[in-house]
């Protein structure tokens, strides 16, 4: 009879246990690809996780010539991840690139595949799924969130941008720029009479914003100092971060980001 007792106390916990395991417990992580439809993404749970506890998104795009095995280890962007709760998910472009130019491109639906496969595996917080990107990667940011952003809850884009022209269909929540004054690759996008706002006027137009608030200059580390304009818009919330350097992914700005949004003090890295 005792054993009998056990036995069914122990198949009335079986199903939680399992659920709470999930199919994460197989999912393929870090340097291992996880392949979808021919093509592939990373996936890196952050440090600690407990394996139950839904995390926010982080969806970054690669850089040119750059695949998720770099992202995965970039101490400026898994970095932050791994040491605030979040998920990074990092696409692979085909030949290491993406295809942002045109409306309707491929890259759009597979990301979305990407991110609809990672729900499927992976306890998410559905409100709180952040796209990123740096350089070509960040145009591909703006493409995939101008396209299927209804649900995403901000952008995250690092020394890139579309044509401020592009007729986006949808918006995420928010708009988080960054953007060097002295960027050589992908030239800052100066608006008329040198207009130092005009990277995110697409944004503050579809948002219906009135005139920003120079929130002053900011910094994660001493050697570099950002200023930064924001906009309380009716339909989203924009911020540009503008620094005086070239074309890279600075140092602390994506763990600010995602410490201002989660709630979280700043901190460093």
């Amino acid at each position: 009879m005792k054993l009998f007792s056990a036995l069914l106390s122990a198949l009335s916990v079986m199903p939680a246990a399992a659920f709470a395991m999930g199919p994460w417990k197989d999912a393929c992580t870090g340097q291992t690809p996880c392949e979808i439809g021919g093509r592939s993404y990373h996936v890196l749970p952050p440090d600690g996780w407990d394996g139950e506890t839904p995390m926010p998104v982080l969806l970054h795009f690669h850089g040119w010539q750059r695949q998720g095995t770099l992202i995965v280890r970039h101490q400026r962007i898994s970095g932050a991840t791994r040491r605030r709760g979040v998920l990074l998910v990092a696409p692979n472009g085909l030949g290491r690139s993406w295809d942002f130019w045109r409306p309707g491109t491929p890259d759009v639906d597979f990301a979305r595949a990407v991110l609809k496969e990672v729900r499927k595996t992976w306890p998410v917080t559905d409100d709180r799924i952040y796209v990123s990107g740096y350089s070509w990667g960040s145009n591909m940011a703006w493409r995939f969130v101008c396209e299927d952003g209804a649900d995403i809850a901000a952008l995250l884009a690092v020394s890139g941008t579309l044509s401020q022209t592009e007729d986006c269909p949808t918006a995420p929540a928010e708009v988080r720029q960054v953007y060097g004054l002295n960027d050589q690759v992908l030239d800052f996008p100066f608006g008329p009479g040198g207009d130092t706002e005009y990277p995110v006027s697409l944004w503050r137009e579809k948002y219906g914003c009135a005139d920003g608030t120079d929130q002053g200059p900011w910094a994660a580390r001493d050697f570099l100092t950002f200023r930064r304009t924001t906009w309380d818009c009716p339909g989203g919330h924009v911020s540009l971060d503008i620094h005086p350097g070239g074309h890279f992914i600075p140092h602390g700005w994506i763990a600010r980001q995602l410490d201002e949004m989660l709630g979280l003090p700043p901190s460093y890295p």
